[in-house]
């Protein structure tokens, strides 16, 4: 469950180049983290309802996944593997109904870990839940659910995570729509470390194409970005993120750019 506070910030360290070229699609990123820099390539190719992803990255691993568009309606099913690793089957069927969406995975292997998602409610109101199931030991490796209330200008949500022993409340709200001015906040609090962790944010629209986001947690450490759409759907970002408790070894600038088409 994806906190609300997601949607005011992006990573700061990635930068990604895009192309279409017909039905084909290639994409490369790199990530760089201290002194290791890590990249891929991706390519995607569609033929009626059957989409087929392949990236390779700088480890030589080569990352394939299908998608087959609505066999039935309603449904997907999407097969991946990653070569050189033979665990790495995964069988996934998704299903989505005006007002359910389920999704369920299986490894393909001996004793395969299997997943459930799945979200009732309507466009106001939602309950999700997510499971993670290993049959080697029979054992839940995940059990996290979560209620979420969404109107015109708020988004509000209740999460608990880690088999129960995280709980997060979430809060978004649109003060000036013309303006693209928005407020969020995140508490959360852990059970078995009694550690409470406060995080606020903001966004502005300085101009049609230009936005600015930041955000603070109670620990001090501080995020912020300014985004420029100098183009349709194409994007230039810089940001950056310091610890103010240790301002000198923990500032971070990151450089973005998105180019579409």
């Amino acid at each position: 469950m994806a906190s609300v506070l997601d949607a005011l910030m992006c990573n700061p360290y990635v930068w990604m180049f895009s192309f279409n070229v017909f039905c084909q699609a290639i994409t490369s990123t790199g990530i760089k983290k201290g002194e290791l820099f890590l990249a891929d390539i991706s390519s995607q190719l569609k033929n009626k309802n059957i989409t087929t992803d392949v990236k390779v990255d700088t480890n030589s691993n080569l990352l394939t996944t299908i998608t087959v568009d609505e066999p039935a309606p309603g449904l997907k099913t999407i097969f991946s593997f990653k070569v050189p690793d033979q665990r790495s089957g995964k069988v996934e069927l998704q299903y989505q109904h005006e007002y359910a969406g389920i999704s369920t995975s299986l490894g393909l292997t001996a004793n395969p870990i299997v997943n459930f998602s799945g979200v009732v409610g309507s466009n106001v109101v939602a309950l999700g839940t997510d499971l993670s199931f290993d049959t080697a030991t029979g054992n839940f490796t995940k059990c996290n659910a979560g209620l979420s209330y969404t109107n015109s200008d708020l988004i509000a949500s209740l999460t608990v995570n880690d088999k129960g022993d995280t709980l997060s409340a979430s809060y978004y709200h649109t003060v000036s729509p013309l303006t693209s001015t928005a407020v969020g906040a995140e508490l959360t609090h852990s059970f078995s470390s009694n550690e409470n962790i406060l995080t606020i944010g903001t966004q502005h629209a300085l101009d049609p194409l230009t936005t600015v986001k930041a955000r603070l947690n109670n620990y001090g450490k501080v995020s912020a970005l300014i985004q420029n759409e100098w183009r349709p759907k194409s994007l230039f970002t810089i940001s950056g993120e310091v610890d103010t408790k240790a301002i000198e070894k923990s500032a971070k600038v990151g450089l973005a750019l998105s180019l579409k088409p």
